[in-house]
């Protein structure tokens, strides 16, 4: 009995131990927590270093980060949605403190145009747009040298045009491999007159971003789209064929710096998982995308988008993807890849399933890499 009870008060001097007695120890902990993919515990970790010191600015930056970490764009439950509510509530609080804070002012857009994309509505996905555009001109206006604000303006530009540019050479029954420019001139008026503004915005952001970083092969990805579709208003062929062949040489550099940025790549392997601070299985484990590809029993190839073909375009889509315990595909997020090759990247991959992971012989989640690659002589 008295061997129990010192059993008792030394678990429960231990457990007093662990648990932090200020701001800063529960800041830490949440870091902890949220580096192991504990997203829920980081929040309440976080949520009570805030508490303990309210103006703490790092303290609120950390719990809206770990709100906005767990939203999934397009999903339309209740709990989805708060933590989106809930981490632009908490970003704002940042902001209120520290106007120009360029993370919280990074965040709030970028969470915007995540929602955006989950929207089926056509009008309310370009609202939210147009909100994270607002977010992103504030970006570049307390930080000029942000590249990341500029390209993302760019993005934003070419979506508001994309779908009008598209149904118009749908209406002309215009196939998808079909050169330009578009046939009929009273169309080609329209498009400029509404669209032309929204394509030049777009390629000067481009413009400022390639100024900033010369290397940004995304940024030339982009711009690679608006000139080719800009083509398609020209009313010459001879000016028609000089705009091809520009996106055709921006389309030549982003490939050469993509390929120089591959070759620099090391070879990825197993990460590990991440330290937890708890003994016991931890709730996800983050493993390198050539190791979890040996894990792969059912892969459907792409579909090779035709508008990709015509331009010659190729390269690799890459996402952060959360593999369910059962193997499935539950989340993925984009980290790079081109506008044209990522939604069919996309539909293939959230129908791949891989073995399940077992850690201490228990099943867990897994957060790794997917490049899924397109190459012309596929």
């Amino acid at each position: 009995m008295r061997f129990a009870i010192s059993l008792i008060f030394l678990a429960t001097i231990a457990a007093q131990e662990s648990t932090p007695v200020d701001a800063r120890g529960w800041l830490n902990k949440g870091v902890q927590e949220y580096k192991s993919a504990k997203y829920q515990d980081a929040v309440e970790s976080f949520q009570r270093a805030v508490d303990l010191e309210p103006n703490n600015v790092a303290a609120r930056l950390y719990l809206a980060t770990a709100l906005m970490s767990q939203y999934i764009p397009g999903a339309q439950s209740l709990e989805n949605l708060e933590f989106a509510q809930k981490a632009e509530a908490e970003f704002r609080r940042v902001l209120d403190a520290e106007p120009n804070n360029t993370t919280a002012l990074a965040s709030v857009a970028s969470l915007m145009y995540q929602q955006a994309g989950g929207m089926p509505d056509p009008n309310e996905k370009f609202a939210k747009l147009a909100d994270a555009a607002a977010w992103y001109e504030k970006l570049i206006t307390a930080d000029p040298q942000n590249k990341e604000g500029y390209y993302s303006l760019a993005v934003i530009d070419w979506q508001k045009w994309y779908a009008a540019y598209m149904r118009a050479r749908s209406d002309l029954s215009m196939r998808p491999e079909q050169p330009g420019p578009i046939p009929d001139p009273a169309v080609r008026e329209r498009l400029k007159q509404e669209y032309s503004a929204v394509i030049e915005h777009g390629i000067s952001n481009l413009e400022k971003a390639l100024q900033l970083d010369p290397q940004y092969d995304d940024a030339m990805a982009y711009m690679n789209l608006l000139v080719r579709e800009r083509a398609d208003l020209d009313d010459s062929a001879e000016q028609y064929r000089r705009d091809i062949e520009t996106a055709d040489e921006w389309v030549r550099r982003a490939l050469e710096i993509k390929r120089a940025k591959a070759q620099a790549q090391a070879p990825q392997g197993m990460i590990g998982a991440e330290p937890s601070p708890h003994p016991g299985t931890p709730q996800r484990i983050r493993v390198g995308g050539n190791v979890q590809e040996q894990n792969l029993i059912r892969k459907v190839e792409p579909v090779y988008p035709p508008l990709a073909l015509q331009a010659r375009i190729q390269g690799t889509v890459r996402f952060t993807a959360i593999i369910s315990k059962d193997g499935h595909v539950q989340n993925l997020q984009l980290v790079s890849g081109h506008p044209l090759l990522v939604e069919s990247a996309r539909a293939a991959v959230v129908q791949w399933e891989y073995k399940p992971m077992l850690l201490n012989g228990q099943p867990v989640e897994v957060v790794t890499q997917i490049d899924v690659n397109f190459t012309l002589s596929q």
